[in-house]
């Protein structure tokens, strides 16, 4: 089992040749079942709720986490089991689905920023603005000059939020396309979750290998020090949980944080809280 952060060791390779097809996303980094790492997920989750307690209370960072993933990949499972322990009074998820007229009307940022977190804040980021360099490229729908200028754009967009005290951390939900499959096919099979099956789901498989070149162009091209991306393996949902939630108590931690001192006189208010307390009493002891 590996001893190093999880943040390094599923931080995307930086430079060089490589191919996703070469990353296993059924890896587990050694452990073996979700029943045996079930109670350290908790403690991650309840950690990261503490953390964003500091977070708020300092006021002096901010939290994006970014989820990126083929469909079915676990965007929403990660939200609900991982990040769903956070506060939801300071925390905010963000859906981006296809952009609308309005949105169509104006440059490919501007839906996103207004949802940047303020400080003290989380956002989440459910789909993202890395959309308009994956789907418009594999669809074809502006021209390859405008979308390569997008990586630029994108990492400016970054590097203004992490300018401003800012963290981000990017997660792509790695899976299989054999793991994809079984998750539609449970779909189909539970009534309960029949309402999220789409054609385009079956339909956008037939480009698969298009949308793994575009996910490593973006992830290579937009992988920085102040905005990493994490390739997760996702075939097994616990180690998913476990990952996510690992890196993002990890990073939190580095951020040194430290409730800030009162701004108030304590001495003074206790002072005056036990003496109205002690004057409300006397009632009770005639």
């Amino acid at each position: 089992m590996s001893q190093r952060p999880f943040s390094d060791r599923f931080c995307a390779p930086h430079g060089g040749q490589w191919h996703l097809r070469d990353i296993d996303p059924a890896e587990t980094d050694g452990l073996h079942g979700k029943k045996k790492v079930r109670k350290e997920i908790k403690q991650y989750a309840q950690r990261m709720r503490e953390l964003q307690y500091l977070l708020y209370a300092e006021g002096k960072h901010s939290l994006l986490i970014v989820l990126q993933a083929m469909d079915a990949g676990g965007k929403d499972g990660t939200i609900r089991h991982v990040l769903g322990y956070m506060n939801p009074q300071g925390c905010h998820v963000a859906p981006f689905k296809v952009p609308t007229d309005e949105e169509k009307a104006h440059d490919f940022l501007w839906r996103v920023h207004p949802h940047a977190p303020g400080r003290g804040r989380v956002s989440i980021f459910n789909r993202s603005h890395y959309e308009d360099v994956l789907v418009v490229r594999v669809h074809d729908l502006v021209p390859e000059a405008q979308w390569r200028r997008r990586y630029d754009r994108i990492n400016d967009f970054e590097r203004l939020l992490a300018d401003n005290g800012t963290t981000i951390l990017k997660f792509f939900l790695h899976i299989s396309p054999q793991e994809q499959l079984r998750r539609f096919r449970k779909r189909l099979e539970n009534p309960a979750k029949q309402w999220k099956i789409s054609e385009a789901d079956y339909s956008e498989r037939r480009y698969w290998d298009q949308y793994q070149a575009a996910y490593e162009d973006a992830i290579a091209r937009c992988n920085t020090k102040h905005a990493p991306w994490f390739i997760i393996p996702a075939d097994h949902k616990w180690f998913r949980n476990l990952a996510v939630s690992r890196i993002v108590v990890e990073t939190l931690e580095g951020l040194n944080m430290a409730l800030p001192p009162p701004s108030v006189d304590i001495d003074e208010i206790r002072c005056k809280y036990l003496a109205e307390l002690d004057q409300a009493r006397e009632p009770d002891r005639q």
